[in-house]
């Protein structure tokens, strides 16, 4: 079993009050018993309740990257601050007694084994090569939803030309009412991505300050949903004539036409990577008004290949109460299996299952050495990705830097050939970083790499960065959080 760290268990906990209420169970020695079994994969208790019995807790490490969690007590919340504070406790130090295995859970644990065991058999006969296909399409659901989002896009196109026709400079507070309720329409067509461009196009005409630059936001986001049309489709006419025809991998098209990708899709398609070892670099949380959900975003290295990975963990709003809200996370995480979402730079990650570590000095000596050094390079991939009016257009990119420069009133970083990256504030990142260079070191001004999320000024057509986090030989300063 892995060393339990505060860190690790506050990753662990559902919300910020899980995390207070399980700290606060050790602080006022709730837990008359603390027992670990031998072999250290055990830890289980009592902990003290509101009744005149205590709650049987214990969390089980028999699989470390997916432990267990047991409790007796009636919250629905999970893991409960019962089984948190177990963790806790272990953490901090408390002494724990060695006891054998209670009987229920050994009992237990065989199950889980005996149903491991049939889930490896059912996955090495779907993968065997006599093996049927493991999905079917109901090409009759799928012509009709098909014909369904052919619709709802002819709606879009007819929109976006009128506005277009029409011009920014007549979209007065009538206009805009009017695409809010085509944008809610679109809810019934199956093209999330086609009412979230809507939603973001009504939320920039209505803001406030220069219209020269709310005008140029617009039309980008005009040109996206132009090129949403014209490329669902015809993606999706394909598909309504061969429903058979492989689903679209290279880009994120599936998803803003609506389909969620499952687990085993993902791995069908080939898009999974075995004993991967990821970092994070940076972590945020943000509001997708247009979207109507909570984006917690951390973005990651691979410590192999060198590419950074975002995970995304999306609540509504109307759920976000009932989830569970990430935060920012220290350790070394090897994924048994990575599976890689359909994108350019930028795509989404995710996995099931994971053991973690400490952070070492080596680890922070490879984000170092993977660092891309050319910033001419860099821009000519930047740019490359951003053509694409569907591409993400703010990527983030691991740079190294010979030295983050002040000239007047701004920053820059520049490359050991002399190259420069003017750095920026992004508004819409809600948080300020460049006024936090001032507070770092010399040394961490100096030959290091740095974390960067890019913009494009379409007036000027230039490119900008804003630092994310810096890495250093030691640490990873996060200035955007």
């Amino acid at each position: 079993m892995a060393t339990i760290t505060e860190a690790y268990v506050d990753s662990l906990a559902p919300n910020a009050g899980a995390i207070k209420n399980g700290r606060d169970l050790v602080k006022k020695n709730s837990f008359p018993l603390l027992n670990v079994t031998e072999d250290g994969t055990l830890l289980f208790g009592e902990c003290k309740g509101s009744g005149k019995d205590p709650y049987h807790c214990s969390v089980d490490f028999a699989n470390e990257a997916n432990p267990v969690f047991r409790c007796t007590c009636p919250s629905r919340q999970f893991p409960c601050k019962h089984t948190l504070g177990l963790l806790y406790a272990s953490a901090l130090g408390k002494a724990f007694a060695t006891a054998d295995i209670p009987q229920e859970i050994a009992d237990k644990r065989d199950k889980a084994v005996k149903r491991e065991e049939k889930n490896k058999e059912a996955v090495a006969a779907e993968s065997s090569e006599d093996a049927k296909p493991k999905r079917k399409v109901n090409k009759s659901a799928l012509v009709k939803k098909t014909a369904i989002q052919l619709d709802g896009l002819g709606i879009l196109e007819k929109l976006v030309l009128q506005l277009t026709h029409s011009g920014l400079g007549s979209v007065d507070k009538k206009t805009l009412q009017m695409v809010e309720e085509q944008a809610k329409q679109l809810g019934n067509h199956y093209i999330p991505g086609a009412q979230a461009g809507l939603r973001e196009f009504v939320m920039t005409m209505q803001e406030d300050g220069d219209r020269e630059a709310v005008y140029t936001a617009a039309m980008e986001q005009l040109l996206a949903m132009r090129a949403l049309t014209k490329k669902g489709r015809a993606y999706l006419e394909q598909r309504a004539e061969n429903p058979d025809h492989p689903k679209e991998t290279e880009s994120t098209l599936e998803e803003l036409l609506g389909h969620a990708w499952q687990l085993a899709e993902l791995r069908e398609y080939g898009r999974v990577q075995s004993d991967v070892e990821l970092l994070q670099l940076a972590f945020m949380c943000y509001a997708d008004q247009a979207r109507g959900e909570f984006a917690d975003t951390g973005w990651w290295i691979d410590l192999r290949e060198g590419v950074i990975r975002v995970t995304r963990h999306l609540r509504p709003f109307r759920a976000a109460k009932a989830m569970r809200e990430e935060d920012t996370f220290q350790a070394v995480v090897k994924a048994e299996e990575l599976f890689l979402y359909p994108g350019d730079l930028g795509a989404r990650v995710r996995w099931e299952s994971a053991t973690f570590r400490e952070p070492e000095a080596a680890d922070y000596a490879r984000v170092k050495s993977l660092a891309q050094t050319s910033y001419p390079e860099v821009i000519k991939q930047v740019k490359n990705a951003i053509k694409n009016p569907l591409a993400n257009k703010n990527p983030v990119l691991l740079v190294a830097y010979r030295a983050v420069e002040r000239i007047g009133d701004n920053y820059i970083l520049r490359d050991a050939a002399g190259k420069q990256l003017p750095l920026e504030d992004f508004e819409e990142n809600g948080r300020p970083t460049s006024s936090l260079l001032s507070l770092l070191g010399e040394d961490e001004l100096h030959d290091q790499a740095a974390l960067v999320m890019f913009k494009h000024n379409l007036d000027s057509n230039r490119l900008s960065v804003q630092i994310m986090s810096i890495v250093t030989d030691s640490r990873i300063v996060r200035l955007l959080y």
